[in-house]
């Protein structure tokens, strides 16, 4: 009886040590963007945090948030410590948490672009140069502080044309996502819209209604955007090295169906001088201090 007593105190005493255990392991908060549907976004995110958890042996949830500005504002307030943020809001996060670091991005993220599309009905055609020719016409932006639905769209629009967005269009919108704004000018409620060319190229590729009224009809030249940022206090929390080893896991993510889900041929490394671009065109635009 003793003994089978002592067994059990024993068994009960091994599982609450190993919930004690599980329990000083803090959970790994992660979120991206919200450059697509929310449906989407959990698909695409949910086995990515799978991927972590076991890349990493801590417990990796991802989190949803509403809009860009949310993604910056969950990480400085430590409701997130991870994130696959688009260049801008990247950026922002590092400002607002000192000591955070870009740890990667894409292989294409250096040399990223952004598409200028337009309905059918403008008659405008796909031209190397700037589309002077959409002066007067309606315009959405995707997200406001998006970098390849905002921020280098309005910065190529200044230069290029010497005028405000606002000056050159006849009406300018904000959409609040890339998905939108092709939504949006396929159904000519604008006319000409900016967006992550990924987006428009996989509608194309999957055979999508929308780009059945629309077309590409000019491209930005390439310039910085997607990057995995971690909060600068991530090894206090989880031991010294576990942002390498972060960077690591995110490096050597090469399962294809979880690249696709970026979309991302593969990931390297990155570091916060490589977002210099953003940070002088943001704050040129006023949209940085």
């Amino acid at each position: 009886m003793h003994r089978l007593f002592g067994g059990a105190v024993a068994a009960v005493g091994l599982v609450l040590g190993i919930a004690a255990a599980g329990a000083q392991t803090p959970t790994l908060y992660f979120s991206a963007i919200p450059d697509d549907d929310e449906t989407r976004l959990m698909e695409r995110f949910g086995n990515v945090a799978a991927y972590l958890q076991e890349e990493l042996g801590v417990p990796v949830q991802y989190v949803p948030v509403k809009d860009y500005a949310a993604s910056v504002v969950a990480f400085r307030n430590d409701q997130i410590q991870l994130a696959w943020f688009g260049g801008l809001s990247g950026v922002q996060a590092r400002l607002a948490v000192p000591g955070s670091q870009a740890l990667a991005q894409g292989d294409e993220d250096m040399n990223f672009i952004s598409y200028f599309i337009a309905h059918d009905s403008t008659g405008l055609e796909r031209s190397d140069d700037f589309p002077a020719g959409a002066e007067g016409m309606s315009f959405t932006f995707g997200a406001q502080t998006s970098t390849s639905g905002r921020l280098f769209p309005e910065f190529y629009i200044r230069e290029n044309t010497g005028q405000a967005p606002d000056e050159f269009f006849s009406q300018v919108g904000f959409s609040g996502d890339h998905g939108q704004t092709l939504r949006l000018v396929s159904t000519g409620a604008f006319q000409i819209g900016a967006l992550n060319y990924t987006v428009y190229d996989t509608a194309e590729a999957e055979g999508a209604p929308e780009v059945e009224t629309t077309r590409v009809i000019w491209q930005t030249p390439p310039y910085p955007d997607y990057n995995w940022t971690i909060r600068g206090d991530a090894d206090a929390r989880w031991g010294e090295g576990f942002t390498e080893r972060v960077k690591a896991a995110l490096i050597g993510m090469d399962d294809p169906d979880l690249l696709a889900s970026f979309p991302r041929a593969a990931f390297v490394e990155a570091t916060n001088d490589d977002y210099g671009p953003i940070l002088d065109t943001g704050r040129a635009l006023g949209i940085l201090d």
